[in-house]
């Protein structure tokens, strides 16, 4: 068996930055198992799998694919930079003469449109409620000690748990924030939570020197085997419901600050969905023999 493999740098326009995920092409069926053997074998954060959706559909002209995403633990409902990953490949490197991709999923339909200064992804926008701190204490306790908390919701869609840290620490604070994931499987295993979103408003241009962000975020996933994953797409479709609603803004900009980085331009839109841009670059292209 042999497998176009791309590995592409999601949310970034350089090398060794954003997010990593590795893009696998099926022509045809893989083998259940397979799928997650391939991502173990990836070590990262998620593997893609693009396969035709019909015998006649071809990479280059056909426009609906279907999509699936493994970590190297399990099979995840969403990701976004894997999605940005797979258009980009599509688009970029296999030259679909299409402008715009549509991805059947496990979170059904998504589009990828195609831009002049990158993809945008047309993703669902799942909305966070307050969360009681008393049922989640012993997690955000565990993972980040005695830091000052702001406000804790929770997204049921996404099992996601965002917890805002104080309006007090800089962008600094969190990218320099001991996460102790090791543990929190111990602590949460009722499968309430799935994912912790750590997140910060973002601070104003000083004297035009700075960009400016809305907010600022990093996002740890153990449950799903990723301690840290460095640019999370899904993670956003929570955090932008969140932000927008507390700055009052449909458009934002936004800085995932792991030590890869990577930024994302936010716009909300009238059918309750959300288009996030981002840029991506191919750092690997080959072939993987099984």
């Amino acid at each position: 068996m042999k497998l176009p493999l791309f590995i592409v740098d999601a949310f970034t326009a350089k090398p060794f930055h954003g997010n990593p995920a590795a893009v696998c092409l099926l022509e045809n069926k893989l083998d259940e198992d397979m799928h997650q053997k391939i991502a173990r074998e990836m070590t990262l954060s998620e593997t893609a799998f693009i396969r035709k959706l019909r015998p006649t559909d071809n990479f280059t002209q056909s426009s609906c694919f279907g999509l699936r995403w493994f970590t190297p633990a399990s099979e995840v409902p969403l990701c976004g930079h894997a999605t940005l990953a797979s258009a980009a490949v599509l688009f970029h490197k296999i030259k679909n003469v299409n402008n715009t991709l549509t991805f059947v999923t496990l979170s059904g339909e998504l589009k990828a449109r195609k831009e002049e200064d990158g993809i945008v992804l047309d993703l669902p926008l799942y909305p966070a409620h307050p969360q009681d701190f008393h049922e989640v204490k012993d997690l955000i306790k565990t993972a980040i000690g005695d830091t000052l908390v702001q406000d804790i919701c929770y997204s049921p869609d996404t099992r996601n748990l965002l917890v805002r840290l104080s309006d007090t620490y800089d962008r600094s604070f969190l990218e320099n924030l001991k996460v102790n994931t090791q543990n929190l499987l111990q602590v949460e295993n009722t499968g309430k939570v799935k994912g912790l979103i750590l997140t910060l408003q973002g601070e104003g241009e000083a004297g035009g020197q700075a960009q400016a962000f809305d907010f600022y975020s990093r996002y740890f996933s153990p449950w799903y085997g990723v301690a840290e994953d460095p640019v999370t797409g899904s993670a956003h479709t929570v955090l932008s419901s969140y932000w927008s609603q507390q700055l009052g803004k449909k458009d934002m900009h936004a800085l995932q600050c792991s030590c890869r980085r990577g930024e994302l331009k936010i716009s909300l839109r009238p059918d309750g969905r959300v288009d996030i841009k981002g840029d991506t670059t191919v750092v690997l292209e080959g072939t993987l023999t099984a």
